[in-house]
C-alpha cells in the first residue's frame, strides 16, 4: 500500500539531469544539439518549460550545467533509496522540441497556444506537443524509460507525467481522451512493464475543461492500481469529495499551500489538521497517502511543521491542543504570552477561509500598473463595499478602455487581532530573544502587519489624486518611499528575508563569468518580470515570484514606486491626464536594467529583530491614524471583507 511508502516526487536538481536525458534522447532521433539549445528553459524556468509552457527563456542550458546536476540527481537518487523512499522519475509527456516536426513530418505534432506573453512571440510560446496516438509518442516514451532506468540503475517503477497540466485537449470527446490516456500509459509502460503513473490532479482544479465525463475518460484509461492521482489542492478544493473519490482511482491528499513562493503569512491549519483523516476514513476511501506539493517553501513554517506530520496521524489533531505547545517546540521556552499570541495567528492568519488563492498582490511587491484615476477608494468600510470593490473597479476600468491591472490584496482576517498579536510578541519577546526562529517569526509578523499599513497609505495617495489634493499626495508619497527603507531594514535582521542569498545562491552554480551572468539573470528575472514585454507593455507575469527580501524592497521596488509617484504628482501639478505609457516605459526600462545588474548585497543578517521591530511599530502602528488606516479599525465585519 502506498500509504506506508515515503514516495518523492523527484524534481528541484533532478528537472536537470533529467534534461541531459532528454537531449540525449531526442539526438537518438536525429536532433542535434543545437537544435535542442532552444528547447529547454534556463535554470530559474525549467518548470515551466518542463510543463510546456515555453520554451528557450533563460537559456540555452551549458552542457557543465547538466553534467553537473546529473551528478546530484544520482546521489540524490541513492540517498532516497537509502532511506526507503520510492523517488518518482519523468515520464515522456509529448512536449517536444520544433525540429521533431521536420525530422518526422507525418507525425501528428501540434502548436499549443499562447501561455502569458505579451503578443503571443513564437520565441518564447506556443510549444509543440506530440499526440499520444502517433506512434513515435510510444517509441519515445520507451526509449526515455529505458535510458533512465539505465543511467540509474534501477527504478521505484513510479513516474510522473502530465501532458494535460495548463495545456487544454483539442477536443473534449470522452473516447478521445481515453485513448489519450491508454496512449500515454503505452509510452511509460512499454519502458517498464511495471511502471505505475503519477499524475497531478492540478488540471482537474485549474481547468473547467475536465467534466465528469472527461474526468473520467483519462482516468478509466488506465488499469485500476496502475495511475496514482495527486489530489494537490485538497486542503483548499479538495476533488476527492466532487469526484466520487477519483472515481474510483487512487490518489494522495496534498496541500499545495503556496505560490511562487511569495511571503506572505496564510495558512488553513484546521483544514490540514482535519483533511486527511476525512479523506482517509470517508465512505469508500480510495486515498493512499499525503503529501505536499508547494511552489515554495520557507515561508510559514508552521504549515509545514504540522502537514509534516500528518503521515503519522490515525486521528484529527487537536489544534487547540497543539497551537499551545507549538511556541515551546519552537522557541525553545514556555511563555504564556506568546502561546496567547499564537492562538490568535491560528485564528486569524491560519484560518483562511474564503477559498482564495494566496498569491501575495501587496502594493509595495505587486505595484499596480493602472491609471490611478480609475482606482475606487471605498468610503464606507463596512463588509458591502469592500465585496463590491473589485467588481467596481474593473467595471469603471473597463468603462474608460483602460486594463485592470490592479489586482488587490487579499485580506481574509482581523488586522487588529493580528496587531495585538505582535504586541504580545514584542512585549514579551525579550525571554526568547536569543531564539533564531523567534526573530524570524517577530520579523515575519512585523512584515505583515506593515504589509498593510502600506497598502493603506497608497490608497490615501489615491485619494489625494482624486481630490486634487497636491499637498497630501506629495506627503504620503514621501511616506511610502521612507517606509519601504524602514522594511528594507526590518527585513535584513534575519538571515530568511535577505535578496544577496537567493543571487549568491544562484552565482555559487557557475564555472565561469558567462555563466555567472547568466545564473544571475535567472534569478533576478524570476522574482520580478518575466518572461516577455516590450518597451511598454509589461510581461503578464510581472511579479508572480515578488518577495519581501532586503535589497529587493531598496534596490527594486522603492524606485518602480518613486516612478509612478513622480508621473502621478506631474499630471497633478500640470491638470494632464496620468501619463500611463511614460510610467511603464521608465518602469519596464527599470526592470530590464535591474535584471542585468550585478549589485552584490549582502548574505548575512544585521541588525537587532526586536529593537527594529518595537521601532516600526512605535512609528507606523502605535497611534496609526484611523482615517489613513481603516482596516485597522476595531471592525469585525473586515474579517470577511477582502481590500
Amino acid at each position: 500500500m502506498l500509504s506506508h511508502l515515503v514516495i518523492h516526487l523527484h524534481g528541484g536538481a533532478g528537472k536537470d539531469g533529467r534534461r541531459r536525458l532528454t537531449g540525449w534522447l531526442f539526438k537518438r532521433f536525429n536532433i542535434s544539439g543545437d537544435e535542442l539549445a532552444d528547447f529547454f528553459g534556463g535554470p530559474a524556468f525549467l518548470a515551466w518549460a518542463r510543463m510546456g509552457n515555453l520554451h528557450g527563456w533563460g537559456g540555452p542550458l551549458p552542457q557543465s550545467w547538466l553534467d553537473g546536476q546529473l551528478v546530484l540527481q544520482k546521489k540524490i537518487l541513492d540517498r532516497m533509496y537509502e532511506f526507503g523512499m520510492f523517488p518518482v522519475l519523468p515520464a515522456f509527456s509529448g512536449n517536444v522540441p520544433l525540429a521533431l516536426k521536420f525530422k518526422f513530418p507525418s507525425a501528428k505534432i501540434t502548436r499549443l497556444g499562447n501561455w502569458f506573453t505579451v503578443n503571443s512571440n513564437p520565441r518564447w510560446c506556443c510549444t509543440y506537443l506530440l499526440d499520444a496516438t502517433d506512434p513515435l509518442f510510444v517509441e519515445i516514451g520507451k526509449a526515455f524509460i529505458e535510458k533512465q532506468v539505465e543511467e540509474y540503475g534501477r527504478s521505484s517503477h513510479i513516474y510522473n507525467c502530465d501532458t494535460f497540466d495548463e495545456n487544454t485537449p483539442p477536443v473534449d470527446d470522452p473516447n478521445y481522451i481515453s485513448s489519450l490516456g491508454a496512449a500515454i500509459y503505452r509510452g511509460i509502460q512499454s519502458g517498464d512493464n511495471d511502471a505505475i503513473w503519477l499524475m497531478q490532479g492540478w488540471l482537474f482544479s485549474y481547468d473547467p475543461f475536465w467534466q465528469p465525463p472527461e474526468m473520467k475518460a483519462l482516468l478509466h484509461s488506465v488499469p485500476i492500481g496502475r495511475m496514482v492521482v495527486l489530489d494537490l489542492y485538497a486542503e483548499v478544493k479538495p476533488v476527492w469529495i466532487t469526484s466520487q473519490q477519483f472515481y474510483g482511482i487512487p490518489y494522495i491528499w496534498c496541500m499545495l499551500h503556496n505560490f511562487a513562493a511569495n511571503i506572505e503569512m496564510y495558512g488553513i491549519l484546521d483544514a490540514v489538521a482535519s483533511g486527511p483523516i476525512e479523506a482517509r476514513t470517508s465512505e469508500n476511501s480510495t486515498m493512499v497517502g499525503v503529501g505536499m506539493c508547494m511552489e515554495g517553501i520557507e515561508q510559514n513554517p508552521v504549515v509545514y511543521d504540522l502537514m509534516s506530520e500528518m503521515a503519522f496521524h490515525r486521528k484529527k489533531i487537536d489544534m487547540k491542543a497543539w497551537i499551545d505547545l507549538y511556541p515551546r517546540r519552537r522557541y525553545g521556552k514556555n511563555v504564556p504570552a506568546i502561546q496567547d499570541a499564537w492562538k490568535i495567528l491560528h485564528h486569524t492568519l491560519y484560518n483562511c477561509t474564503d477559498g482564495a488563492n494566496d498569491k501575495n498582490r501587496d502594493v509595495i511587491v505587486a505595484f499596480p500598473d493602472v491609471d490611478p484615476s480609475i482606482i475606487l477608494i471605498p468610503k464606507a468600510y463596512n463588509s458591502a463595499a469592500l465585496h463590491h470593490f473589485s467588481r467596481q473597479l474593473s467595471e469603471r476600468a473597463q468603462s474608460i478602455g483602460a486594463p485592470n491591472s490592479f489586482d488587490k490584496p487579499h485580506l481574509w482576517y482581523s488586522t487588529s487581532d493580528v496587531l495585538y498579536a505582535l504586541e504580545l510578541f514584542l512585549e514579551n519577546g525579550d525571554e526568547i530573544s536569543d531564539s533564531n526562529t523567534f526573530r524570524y517569526d517577530l520579523v515575519d509578523l512585523t512584515r505583515q502587519a506593515l504589509a498593510k499599513y502600506a497598502n493603506q497609505i497608497f490608497l490615501t495617495v489615491i485619494e489625494a489624486y482624486q481630490t486634487k489634493d497636491v499637498e497630501k499626495a506629495g506627503i504620503y508619497s514621501k511616506l511610502f518611499l521612507d517606509f519601504v527603507e524602514d522594511l528594507d531594514i526590518l527585513l535584513s535582521c534575519h538571515d530568511g528575508f535577505l535578496l544577496g542569498s537567493w543571487l549568491e545562491s544562484a552565482k555559487n552554480l557557475a564555472e565561469d563569468l558567462e555563466q555567472e551572468k547568466q545564473y544571475e539573470w535567472n534569478a533576478r528575472t524570476q522574482i520580478t518580470m518575466w518572461f516577455d514585454n516590450t518597451e511598454t507593455e509589461a510581461s503578464l507575469l510581472r511579479d508572480y515570484g515578488n518577495k519581501y527580501w532586503a535589497g529587493l524592497l531598496v534596490d527594486y521596488y522603492k524606485p518602480r514606486a518613486a516612478i509612478y509617484f513622480k508621473y502621478l504628482l506631474e499630471s497633478m501639478v500640470k491638470g494632464e491626464r496620468f501619463s500611463l505609457e511614460d510610467w511603464r516605459r521608465e518602469w519596464i526600462g527599470l526592470t530590464n536594467k535591474w535584471q542585468s545588474s550585478r549589485k552584490v548585497f549582502p548574505v548575512k543578517a544585521s541588525g537587532d529583530a526586536l529593537s527594529v521591530s518595537r521601532r516600526l511599530y512605535d512609528k507606523y502602528l502605535r497611534n496609526s491614524d484611523s482615517k489613513l488606516l481603516p482596516v485597522f479599525m476595531d471592525d469585525s465585519s473586515i474579517k470577511a471583507g477582502s481590500f
